[in-house]
Formats: C-alpha cells, sequence, structure tokens
C-alpha cells in the first residue's frame, strides 16, 4: 500500500460539533471543514473547543486548501483560530463565505485571508487530487456534499444533509449524487446525527404550516427564538408575520447578521417595512409584533436568555406573551434549556417547545435518508462521522444493511487513520489530537491535564501546604501550615488538619536526615504522601499544591 489515500478526522467523531476531516494522498492534503464545539458543565472554564491542527501545521506545505460544506458554527466556527497559524484558501458556497467574511471581520482576521465561493458547479484541480461538489437540503442555504477525487477513487463527503422534497429552498440535485455513484466511488463519509431516528426527517414545510398555525390563534405578543443560521426558518417567520400584520424586531448580533447577509445574497426576501428597532415595541398593540431572538439552546448571554433572567435592557417578558422554541437541543443542552423555560413560565409566558407542536424540523437526515445516500453513492468503503459513538455505531449497522461489506466499514475516533486503496483498507496510526480549546485568553493547547485538574478542584477542592527553608541547612523557618478551599470546612475540621500538619512534618524530618533531598524534589514527596494519607484517613483526593519559600 505504498500510494494510498489515507482519511482521518481532527474534530466530529463521538461529539456534536468541532468537525474537520482530511483526505491525504502523497504530498496533497484537502480538509473538509473546520468547526468549534461549545463548551459544558464537562469543561469548565472553557468557551469552545477547537480541532487539534499540529500535524496540518506540521504539513502545511502539503494543505490545499479547507472546503466548507455550509455555514454552521460546528463547521465554520474554528477559521478565526486556525487561519492564523494555517493560511490556506478556504472555499465555500456564496452564504458560506460571507459567514466566513463577516467572522473573520469582527476579529480582524479578514486582510490576507484567501476566500474563494463555488457552487455545485465548481471543479479544483491539483496535481494529484481534485475537488468538484452537489446540492444538498439541509437547515442552511448553500449546503455541499463534496467529492474528493484521488487515483485510487473518488472520497464523497456528505456535509449535513436530508432529502427534503418540499424544501422552503432549492430542491436536492438526485441526478447529481447519482452521476458520482455511478462513476465509482472509494469510500463515503456521511452525517450521522439523526441516525438512531426511523423513518425519514420531515420535510421544512410542515414547520410552516404550524408557525401559520401558531400564529393564527396566539393573540399577545409573539418570542420566537431559532437558529440565526437557520435561514429557511427565519423566511418562514418573516412571510407569517406579514400574513398576520405582526411587525418584526430582531434581537441578538447573530440573527442580525443572519439577516443582513442573507438578505444581501437573496436567500432572505422580506417585505418593504416589516423589521423594527426593538425599542419601538411598546409603540405597537401586542398582538401586532413578533420578536426573533436568539438563544433557544439556552446559551446564557443570547437573547433570549437574557430576557428569561430580566438582564435584557430594553425588553422584558410580561404575562400574555408566547415564546416559540423552534430548535432541538443540542446534546448537552437540555439542562440549560429547561432552565430558560422554567424562568419564562415563572414571568408568565406561555412556552411552546419540544414536540408540543410540529414547530422544528432536523436539517439531518433520519435512517432512511442516510440508507437512501448510501444507495445513490454505492461506496466500497464506509466511515460514519459527525455524531456521539453511538450514532456512529447505528449508522454502520445502516450502511451493511445496504450491502456494504462489515470489513470496509471502519468506526473512527478523532486521529485515527485509515488507510484505503481499491483493494484493500486498513486502520493504521493515528495523527496526535489533544484537547484544544479557546477561553478567554485565546487558544489553550494539550488542555487535558489541566482539564483533569480543575475538575479535581471542583470535585475535591485543594488543599495547600506552605512553609519556609534556610536555603543553606534545609531548616524549616516556618510550617508547615495548611490552607485550604473547597475541601473541609476548617471550624469544623481542625483535628483532620492538624494530623496533616503531622504528618507533613514527619516526612520534612525524613527528608532531611535521610536522603538530603533538595526542596525542589520536595514538592513530589510531600504531594504523594499527603495523598496517600487523606485517601487512607477520608477517601478524599484533592489537588495537593505545596508552596515552598527559601531564607
Amino acid at each position: 500500500m505504498t500510494k494510498r489515500v489515507s482519511i482521518f478526522p481532527l474534530g466530529g467523531m463521538d461529539e456534536i460539533g468541532k468537525n474537520m476531516y482530511v483526505i491525504e494522498y502523497e504530498n496533497e492534503m484537502v480538509v473538509i471543514d473546520c468547526g468549534r464545539k461549545f463548551a459544558d458543565e464537562e469543561h469548565p472554564g472553557v468557551d469552545s473547543l477547537i480541532p487539534d491542527i499540529r500535524y496540518l501545521m506540521e504539513n502545511k506545505e502539503k494543505v490545499k486548501g479547507i472546503f466548507i460544506t455550509h455555514g454552521h458554527e460546528d463547521h465554520i466556527g474554528a477559521l478565526p483560530y486556525v487561519l492564523p497559524r494555517l493560511n490556506v484558501p478556504v472555499y465555500g458556497a456564496p452564504l458560506t463565505i460571507g459567514l466566513v467574511r463577516s467572522t473573520l471581520q469582527e476579529f480582524r482576521l479578514l486582510r490576507g485571508a484567501q476566500l474563494k465561493e463555488v457552487n455545485e458547479r465548481s471543479y479544483f484541480r491539483f496535481d494529484c487530487l481534485s475537488v468538484s461538489f452537489f446540492r444538498t437540503t439541509h437547515s442552511i442555504p448553500d449546503s455541499l456534499g463534496i467529492v474528493v477525487h484521488t487515483p485510487e477513487g473518488a472520497v464523497v463527503h456528505t456535509g449535513d444533509f436530508k432529502f427534503d422534497l418540499t424544501p422552503v429552498g432549492p430542491t436536492l440535485d438526485f441526478s447529481d449524487i447519482v452521476k458520482v455513484g455511478k462513476r465509482g466511488v472509494l469510500a463515503l463519509l456521511s452525517d450521522s446525527t439523526n441516525s438512531e431516528r426511523t423513518g425519514s426527517t420531515p420535510s421544512e414545510e410542515t414547520v410552516g404550516t404550524s408557525i401559520e398555525k401558531l400564529f393564527r390563534k396566539t393573540r399577545g405578543r409573539i418570542f420566537f427564538s431559532t437558529f440565526a443560521s437557520n435561514v429557511y426558518r427565519l423566511q418562514q417567520v418573516v412571510e407569517t408575520a406579514h400574513l398576520y400584520g405582526r411587525k418584526l424586531a430582531i434581537l441578538g448580533f447573530s440573527m442580525e447578521k443572519a439577516f443582513r447577509i442573507s438578505e444581501s445574497l437573496g436567500h432572505l426576501k422580506i417585505p418593504e417595512n416589516l423589521i423594527i428597532d426593538a425599542k419601538d415595541l411598546p409603540k405597537y398593540k401586542a398582538e401586532k409584533v413578533v420578536v426573533l431572538c436568539t438563544g433557544s439552546q439556552g446559551e446564557p448571554r443570547a437573547a433570549l436568555s437574557r430576557i428569561a433572567t430580566g438582564a435584557h435592557p430594553t425588553i422584558q417578558v410580561q404575562p400574555g406573551d408566547t415564546v416559540i422554541l423552534s430548535s432541538s437541543p443540542i446534546p448537552g443542552n437540555t439542562r440549560r434549556i429547561y432552565k430558560t423555560i422554567n424562568r419564562l413560565f415563572r414571568a408568565g409566558a406561555e412556552v411552546i417547545h419540544g414536540s408540543q407542536v410540529d414547530i422544528h424540523a432536523s436539517g439531518h437526515g433520519s435512517q432512511h435518508d442516510q440508507q437512501m445516500m448510501l444507495r445513490l453513492i454505492r461506496p466500497r468503503y464506509f466511515i460514519p462521522i459527525h455524531g456521539e459513538y453511538r450514532m456512529l455505531v447505528t449508522h454502520a449497522k445502516l450502511a451493511e444493511q445496504t450491502g456494504v461489506k462489515p470489513e470496509n466499514i471502519f468506526i473512527l475516533d478523532n486521529g485515527e487513520t485509515v488507510h484505503l486503496t481499491r483493494r484493500k483498507g486498513i486502520k493504521k496510526g493515528r495523527v496526535p489530537t489533544d484537547l484544544t480549546v479557546v477561553d478567554k485568553n485565546g487558544i489553550e493547547e494539550n488542555f487535558s491535564v489541566v482539564l483533569q485538574d480543575r475538575k479535581r478542584l471542583s470535585e475535591n477542592g485543594l488543599v495547600m501546604v506552605v512553609l519556609a527553608v534556610n536555603r543553606k541547612t534545609l531548616e524549616v523557618k516556618a510550617g508547615p501550615d495548611i490552607i485550604t478551599r473547597g475541601f473541609v470546612y476548617v471550624r469544623e475540621s481542625e483535628e483532620l488538619i492538624q494530623a496533616m500538619k503531622r504528618e507533613v512534618q514527619q516526612l520534612l524530618n525524613e527528608l532531611r536526615q535521610n536522603n538530603g533531598k533538595e526542596p525542589m524534589q520536595w514538592k513530589a514527596e510531600i504531594i504523594w504522601h499527603l495523598n496517600r494519607f487523606l485517601s487512607k484517613k477520608i477517601q478524599r483526593h484533592p489537588l495537593i499544591f505545596p508552596v515552598i519559600s527559601y531564607l
């Protein structure tokens, strides 16, 4: 297997978000998507997670570009952090590039960025690899599947998709997908998000009907919250508000940006004089306004969350208001969403959410959609992508049912590599991947150890051992003193604190008398012995932090 296609994910496996996939052949690499994932309670002090691109940076001369399937944050959100370190061309459809351009402008990174617009007829040829596209249906316009042509055969990446026969926007072109399959496909990488859902994903048209019914029967103000990037849903709200004579106020930076860019590209058609400033809402009767806002996932800084907590400067929820949450929970967000819903109910609003009505249709295909894609593409090898592990496994079983041989299906972890030829495929080796996060200080790489310490702090607290040592004689001149935070309540644990002091004092005496270790080496000994002592004494494992001053 000297000449082979290597495929490896840098994000998107066993997780929802952070999508990045690499196809490599000899001295060329094509990168597909560059997304981020929002942090949850498992990542304290972290804003978002992004792919680890060390391998790409070490081989940047091989990277021909980053090809983006569509404009959702989990596919473009890491670009402001990746492009300053890996300045390669970015290819995407007009709306995708419009959103990327706006984001880079916010980060003051637009100058020097190589942004290239494509469509389903575009074609790019490199030395060994070439790239083409096909249109798909998703919850955002300008969604594309990507085909990477290699000497061993085509590698197809579906992007996020569903087969919507009555979409709000352009229809999916089945003939293009059939043509890709007929030419022969080496490997298919396909979205696994809804692999546990039977049947087909409902059409976006059903949501439009539900929105119309809700607007017709609602008498008070309407707060409508959805993903800002769900442009088709935004169009449905615009049309229904106009139909029932309601003015529309837009709240949230990302929502305003989506409206601005989508309207400029013709994806949003907005009647004249429909949009009003949120400050002017009091001028209109309650039954004459709709507030379209971000926050359907309970994001703390989003408009709806601030309204629910009373923290919004101009708008408060009041009895008689109706709040419509038009989205499904992203895994990990359920608690935050229900906290927001409870606050809205407490303020007197009626909240419509979940499966109460058909107010949301996923943009991801369910089992029938996924199997149809498999049958149209007819790949030799199959790699389920973009999903938690159980979703990947379920998608793999669906592929078996369509005729893909079990030995030709590869479920990967981030960094794991598959090597493919026409005759053989093996999973072997991996590229380095570690937790890479974004916090208030910027990018933090190799964050796993730091995260372990943070979790340990949150679960077991901190014990500081403070002492002063004569540099020449190694005599302990002060201490050891024990300071705790989040470990025990000191006033009720004096006996334990004194026992810890005695344990450390005894250890220090032995260190001075027996082995003469330098004080800098004492820290490791203190940590080990005190950990063992506390584990036996009270079965707790706080983070132990010795502080040694020299006199």
